[in-house]
């Protein structure tokens, strides 16, 4: 797919965060950029400021004219897997003889032609997309990167340096719906393999087959780069980690800056600063240097590439940081991630008490997973969840938070509305305080913001 072969692109779904960085991609080309999607958020807001026409209403009356104007073939209509089947804007534009895309296809098709770099693993893939994007721009190398959070201080989730030379696409190689499946890159990057979206996969067996197959289908001279835990599952790999090919030794950490020596295949040892904490961010870390190690980037100009690493929205933010109120919110969605933030939160503020407002993503991760919740959850003192957040799925019967409450002992637990959090929140003092989750749980953050300054 050449961009200048397109005159036109319309998203449904347009507020996701992978369709976004997609059409910031056309919108940037001077592509003629619109979408739908079902509610407005800040980041439709920034996308219609960046002047992408935008509705929320499912109406194909909506649908801007000029799409007709031009041959189907350079217009081009991306849909993400949650749109449902009887949407009448997208059978509408098939009846009309479009040709419809999925996001990952129309992803798989930017980067056919460039040299790729491809992010996969069930936890951490945003993290180090995001990473080596910073150290390629820091690098002053020729590259895009479609990031799946927004990147702080760049205030996006597509980066580009339109630098001269050969181009580097960065891009996050998503498991669900067996996305990743249609990426060809140079190299690729696994940073963990552990059981999700059983929905698709049925079993954790069906999963690590897809990681496999995902590995085979790199280009014939490819780099597989995959965290120790699990570089046995893939033949050739090379690993990264403690004791991995790609390997480290911290010398000091603090609060907020981790200083670690990283030691090539090479021989090469870098001395490497970075404003984050926590064993599994300096992995993050090292995961991307070495990625763009692999990928020709000089390893001398990468040693002080994270120095002012900006971070991703949404991963451990500190949204307020007092000596007697600390609130933190982070993405956390599955049992693993939601163990290391807590258990990080826990590290960094010891003595405090630590109230997690949760909302589960997805009925049948909820059911697939409520043991694992439950047991990373009890790590706080306070628990409040939230109901389900659907995204995709329809109701399972017998599946609701109830599930998951059940199974916290020795807690305080309870279900609580989402209206009422904010309230809730009000008053509190030497506390931490940490949201956590996929859905919307991202528009309480502001009214407990406030709710906590006002108290």
């Amino acid at each position: 797919m050449s961009v200048k072969n397109i005159h036109s692109a319309y998203f449904i779904g347009i507020g996701g965060i992978g369709m976004s960085a997609l059409a910031r991609y056309f919108n940037s080309n001077n592509t003629a950029v619109a979408g739908y999607d079902r509610v407005s958020t800040s980041l439709t807001d920034d996308l219609e400021k960046e002047g992408i026409e935008i509705h929320f209403s499912d109406d194909p009356q909506l649908i801007p004219g000029y799409l007709f104007d031009v041959p189907r073939e350079e217009t081009l209509v991306v849909y993400t897997p949650a749109i449902p089947p009887d949407h009448r804007e997208m059978n509408f534009l098939k009846k009309e003889g479009f040709n419809l895309v999925k996001r990952s296809e129309a992803l798989a098709n930017l980067t056919l032609e460039k040299f790729s770099i491809a992010v996969a693993g069930t936890h951490g893939k945003t993290t180090v997309t995001s990473m080596i994007a910073h150290l390629l721009m820091d690098c002053d190398t020729n590259f895009t990167a479609f990031i799946g959070g927004i990147l702080k201080d760049y205030e996006t989730n597509y980066l580009t340096s339109r630098q001269d030379g050969p181009e580097i696409m960065v891009v996050e190689a998503d498991e669900f719906d067996r996305s990743f499946h249609r990426l060809q890159p140079d190299v690729a990057v696994i940073t963990s393999v552990e059981a999700d979206h059983l929905d698709v996969y049925e079993n954790t067996e069906g999963l690590r087959s897809a990681f496999l197959d995902f590995a085979g289908r790199m280009r014939p001279s490819g780099k597989l780069l995959v965290h120790e835990d699990f570089s046995q599952m893939f033949s050739g790999a090379t690993s990264y980690g403690t004791n991995g090919d790609y390997h480290y030794s911290i010398n000091s950490t603090t609060d907020d800056l981790s200083e670690f020596v990283l030691s090539t295949p090479a021989g090469e040892e870098l001395t490497i600063k970075a404003p984050i904490t926590g064993k599994h961010n300096i992995e993050n870390a090292v995961a991307g240097l070495a990625a763009c190690h692999i990928s020709g980037v000089d390893a001398q100009k990468l040693s002080s590439g994270l120095e002012d690493y900006p971070g991703v929205k949404r991963r451990f933010e500190k949204v307020i940081e007092t000596p007697d109120l600390i609130y933190i919110d982070d993405y956390a969605h599955h049992p693993t991630e939601l163990r290391e933030s807590i258990s990080a939160a826990r590290e960094k503020y010891k003595g405090k008490d630590l109230t997690v407002i949760f909302q589960p993503h997805l009925y049948s991760r909820t059911r697939d997973f409520a043991d694992g919740f439950a047991e990373s959850l009890s790590l706080a003192d306070n628990i409040l969840l939230m109901d389900i957040y659907p995204a995709r799925e329809l109701p399972i019967e017998g599946v609701s938070s109830e599930i998951i409450l059940q199974k916290i002992k020795g807690k305080n637990a309870r279900l609580v509305n989402k209206d009422e959090i904010p309230e809730l929140m009000a008053g509190k003092k030497d506390a931490v305080i940490m949201t956590l989750g996929a859905g919307d749980i991202d528009r309480l953050v502001e009214p407990i913001k406030n709710a906590l300054k006002e108290s």
